[in-house]
């Protein structure tokens, strides 16, 4: 799915990488945790959170994640947008909660690859 997409189904504001929302990403990861998103994901992901510090940034880039979403109407700081503009990675903030926007992304077609699981 592209960063475009992303973008519009989550109501979504561009506050870095603006000319860059034509970058796909494979599956997604919803965390506040640090940890879960070193342990999981995987290539070409987006990071849905609701953290905001530096630390997500230098974890996101540390997992090759070019885009990050901060839920719940979170708006980064400016040395977080100066960070990911001079690191090349794209920032955007929703009014939606994790579980919203998780939610309209895998009914739209980004999964991960650990929703594989059969239910029922």
């Amino acid at each position: 799915m592209k960063l475009s997409e992303v973008k519009k189904l989550l109501n979504a504001e561009v506050y870095a990488g603006e000319d860059m929302l034509d970058v796909e990403v494979n599956e997604a990861c919803g965390s506040d945790l640090m940890s879960d998103v070193l342990a999981f994901v995987k290539e070409r992901a987006l990071l849905l959170t609701g953290l905001q510090n530096l630390q997500v940034l230098r974890t996101a880039e540390m997992m090759d994640i070019e885009a990050v979403v901060f839920v719940r109407g979170k708006v980064p700081s400016q040395e977080i947008i100066d960070f990911a503009k001079a690191h090349g990675m794209i920032i955007m903030t929703t009014e939606l909660a994790m579980y919203v926007s998780c939610g309209l992304l895998y009914s739209n077609g980004l999964q991960s690859r650990k929703a594989a699981v059969k239910l029922g």
